[in-house]
């Protein structure tokens, strides 16, 4: 093991090909860093804010590119160099448990093929990879293209294994070199290469950073470390990790202003049409643009004393920069943002407040706000509509899903313009509490409003302003919360699992004989061990816990003894353990095993249903519809998927239908072992709907032209086997995830007896037929609704008898009438009803009403004129229910609770007096 110190020394990074070209170690004036160069007299890095950007304004490149262009140079430049190209993998990282987004073309690899697990696709291989990074997301705009939330990284990787060389860092920065040189022409002398070290995704290695004209164009990073904790450990393999910016060679070659005029300036004239785009003279721009880097403040500076720091520096007035340059900067952003909002919604992702759905949310609502500042809050359905045209012809997905992406975002958009019109009493009275411990709103606070409640922090400033509350948001707010969300939580295996595979560590991997023989339920077995009350075996058709399917249970038999296995467990090496009852075997005798066959097949049967469910979701609700989480028990089973709104009947009949038409079609459920790289080319990465995969070999469970998943549950030979497929309800579990209950075969039974004798036992008591039971339900109905409306008029009269009756005995205090009544029995309707009737007169008034049977109401009504002499309902009911035992709040003017006992009429008024006379200081009358 090493330290990161270990990687800092002029050995990591001189090479042969330096010695070649004549380059000189030198250590950066500014910034402190080392670089490599071949003037000897230059003593700074080159790179922004030590020097600004030489390009801007310029035509240096040999030749001008956009960004379709610079990713077909640089993937045909390696390609004639021996490299596989290979198409690019999703945005969202569905091969990984531990991320969410790929932010890195190594990511596509890491932990499986940099780990020795499984072999790249090709080697050596090119890609251009999408990336999404949110960690700069507030930066997006002010930097001008510096910084991304998405962009395409191109990726030449080599994998160097013990017995087996590609190349490694003399080859790599030879290839750059080549690159920079024969497709742009950048003079050597402007051809830096920068020391740094490179760590994500759990590795490590030393890296160049390549510097032309005062832009980083490329990092080359050597992995060939995984971290551990502060420490360094040697990977087997060697990776050459390149990410290559393509939206920055075309910037660079163009030599724009900005890195969007490079990326996105042939949607100019259709933004136009959108947006009102401010049009700064270009001239102004590109005097602005090479001092961009410096907009990012350092950690004691604001945004403002960066943009100071940029006008000394241009020459440009500070005024001029906040009224032509910061409104460009805004449509920057939202081009950047809709084009992330566009990959991920149209990956099948729904927004939420969990996983990779609450960056999305996120990047939504970012963009709604920002919107806002330009006036044009309705636009951003028409910014994605636009971002679908213009890629859709280098990345095809897009157009496939443009309905469900429209309508997703257009979804997630009402949802937020509901929680902003929700939120501002939640936010005030919030912010009240606060505001008698604190003078001013910390950041937690913010961050709890956005995450508990997606109230953004420029709307709760605005309600803070209202009430005179002070709150500063700072800059990066929206870093701050997505960094959070960035990666998976680790789970811990469970103490329990851990002591047992300590004490079986020296015990060879159970052989599984489920997987072989799937339909066979009787087999012998030699006794390896005993540990407490688990048997470890040297082979079962026990199937354990695992992938959401229950345990098989079933019987160890042995000589005249047997023990009922209640569980098998299966353990990090491969060993499985059975949890038994009744005794254990000897260690060293052979036993005989024997399932509950019935148990067995139920669980089959579901697993199957399962896969069946998903396919028929993911065709009627959309592509979106991935795995959230699934169960297989003996008599139901669960699954649960990613939808953005709940289910209707009609969806539910047409899943329910297409689920069973493929049970009836008789297709056979294929089970094969199969390459991972083959498989993902063959079916996608939608193959990881249960997760990740951490194996070479994948075990790929197919139901033709249906559906295709990694999978290791135990299956049904063909879809008829399942039997009948009935949906019994679902339930949204949380925002963003629908849960099917559904049951399989002999399983349903039950349920499908249960609904008759239901429908049976309505039918008697209603006098109706089956058939004509939801008629006469329909009667009955109307017949509710008359005796409802006559219940209504009755309680009408009434309440305006008692209302005139209460407007005899009013408490009066300081000028403010309270009316207070027991009402024995009547509802919440019939409390206003007399609540109104009261109100009618003028004058400060003030109702308190206890009301209803068992556990009694409290309604409080305060109208404007009490509640201008301090007479707050929510309050009074709260006090209320202090004295007399219960719970209640409210507005200033309802107040509404329970209370926990009843109370007379008389006690009532004495309580309400004392509350009233605190409330506005004088003695009850």
């Amino acid at each position: 093991m090493v330290t990161f110190d270990k990687l800092r020394g002029p050995e990591t990074y001189s090479l042969e090909f330096f010695r070649e070209r004549g380059y000189v170690r030198k250590k950066c004036r500014i910034c402190g860093e080392y670089f490599w160069t071949v003037n000897p007299d230059r003593d700074i890095c080159g790179e922004s804010p030590c020097e600004e950007y030489k390009f801007v304004g310029k035509n240096l490149a040999r030749k001008q590119v956009d960004v379709k262009g610079s990713r077909e140079l640089f993937l045909r430049f390696f390609e004639r160099r021996g490299h596989q190209v290979i198409k690019p993998y999703p945005v969202v990282a569905r091969w990984r448990t531990d991320m969410f987004l790929t932010d890195a073309s190594i990511v596509d690899f890491q932990p499986f093929v940099t780990s020795g697990i499984a072999p790249p696709p090709a080697n050596p291989l090119v890609i251009s990879q999408p990336c999404i990074r949110l960690v700069d997301v507030d930066k997006v705009g002010l930097t001008f293209g510096r910084h991304l939330t998405i962009f395409e990284m191109g990726g030449a990787h080599a994998f160097n294994y013990p017995d087996r060389e590609v190349y490694w860092k003399e080859d790599t920065v030879r290839y750059y070199h080549e690159y920079v040189r024969e497709e742009f022409g950048i003079p050597e002398e402007e051809i830096i290469y920068k020391e740094s070290i490179w760590s994500g995704g759990g590795n490590a290695g030393p890296c160049f950073e390549t510097i032309s004209y005062g832009l980083e164009l490329a990092t080359l990073v050597f992995m060939q470390y995984k971290t551990l904790d502060s420490w360094l450990v040697e990977l087997p393999i060697r990776t050459v990790d390149t990410g290559y910016g393509i939206e920055r060679f075309a910037w660079f070659s163009q030599g724009t202003p900005s890195c969007f005029d490079a990326i996105y300036g042939r949607l100019y004239p259709k933004l136009e049409k959108i947006l009102e785009v401010p049009k700064p003279d270009r001239k102004l721009l590109e005097a602005y643009s090479p001092y961009t880097a410096l907009v990012v403040p350092k950690a004691s500076q604001t945004i403002h004393d960066a943009r100071r720091i940029v006008s000394e520096r241009s020459g440009i007035p500070l005024e001029v920069i906040e009224k032509e340059i910061v409104p460009l900067e805004r449509v920057y952003a939202l081009l950047d943002y809709s084009k992330s909002i566009t990959f991920i919604i149209g990956e099948g992702v729904v927004p939420s407040n969990v996983k990779v759905g609450y960056l999305a949310r996120l990047l939504i609502r970012k963009a709604c706000r920002l919107l806002e500042l330009l006036n044009s809050g309705d636009k951003l359905i028409e910014l994605v509509d636009l971002q679908i045209d213009h890629w859709g012809g280098d990345f095809p997905h897009l157009v496939e899903a443009r309905d469900e992406i429209v309508e997703i975002v257009e979804s997630e958009i009402r949802k937020f313009r509901e929680t902003i019109q929700r939120g501002a009493s939640y936010v005030e009275k919030e912010l009240n509490q606060l505001k008698n411990k604190t003078d001013t709103v910390p950041p937690d606070f913010l961050v709890r409003m956005y995450d508990e409640k997606g109230l953004t922090p420029d709307f709760v400033k605005q309600i803070a302003e209202k009430i005179n509350v002070k709150l500063s948001i700072p800059e990066n707010f929206y870093e701050l919360v997505a960094s959070r969300h960035l990666r998976a939580v680790e789970t811990s295996t469970q103490d329990w699992i851990k002591i047992l595979e300590e004490k079986v560590k020296n015990h060879p991997a159970t052989r599984k004989l489920y997987y072989e023989k799937p339909t066979e339920f009787s087999f012998k077995a030699r006794v390896l061990g005993v540990v407490d009350d688990y048997v470890i075996l040297d082979q079962t058709l026990f199937y354990p816990t695992s992938g959401g399917q229950a345990s098989d249970k079933g019987f160890l038999r042995w000589g005249e003894s047997e023990a009922r296995v209640e569980e098998a467990v299966l353990l990090g090496g491969g060993v499985i353990l059975h949890k038994v009852q009744g005794g254990t075997p000897p260690v060293g005798i052979d036993v005989i095993g024997e399932l509950d066959r019935d148990r067995r097949l139920r669980l089959m049967r579901h697993h199957t249903a399962t896969h069946i469910v998903l396919g028929a979701a993911r065709r009627v609700l959309g592509k979106h519809a991935w795995q959230a989480g699934a169960e297989k028990e003996p008599d139901k089973a669960r699954l649960d998927v990613y939808h953005h709104k709940r289910l209707s009947r009609e969806d539910l009949n047409k899943i329910e239908n297409l689920a069973n038409d493929v049970v009836a079609s008789r297709l056979p459920v294929i089970v094969k072992w199969m390459d991972r790289n083959e498989a993902e080319r063959i079916y996608g990465f939608t193959l990881y709907q249960g997760g990740e995969v951490p194996s070479a070999i994948i075990r790929v469970v197919e139901i033709p032209g249906w559906d295709a998943e990694a999978c290791g549950g135990i299956h049904c030979e063909n879809t008829e086997d399942v039997g009948i497929i009935k949906i019994l309800r679902t339930e949204r579990i949380q925002e963003g995830v629908e849960r099917f209950i559904f049951s399989a075969g002999v399983s349903a039974l039950p349920y499908l007896q249960e609904n008759d004798r239901i429908i049976y036992e309505a039918s008697l008591t209603l006098k109706s037929s089956p058939q004509d039971l939801l008629e006469k339900v329909r009667e009955q109905l109307e017949e509710v609704k008359e005796f409802r409306k006559k219940i209504h008029s009755l309680s009408k009269i009434i309440a305006d008898y008692r209302a005139r009756e209460l407007s005899s005995r009013p408490l009066r205090i300081r000028g403010v009438e309270a009316y207070v009544a027991r009402e024995v029995g009547g509802d919440k309707e019939y409390a206003f009803m007399i609540s109104d009737k009261l109100m009618e007169k003028a004058g400060p008034k003030c109702i308190v009403l206890v009301y209803g049977f068992e556990r009694p109401n409290l309604l409080v009504v305060s109208n404007e004129e009490a509640q201008s002499q301090g007479v707050h309902a929510g309050k009074m009911a709260e006090e209320l229910t202090l004295k007399l035992s219960g719970r209640a709040g409210g507005q200033p003017r309802i107040g509404q609770g329970t209370l926990d006992r009843d109370v007379d009429e008389e006690a009532l008024r004495l309580v309400v007096g004392e509350i009233l006379s605190h409330m506005l200081g004088e003695q009850p009358t």
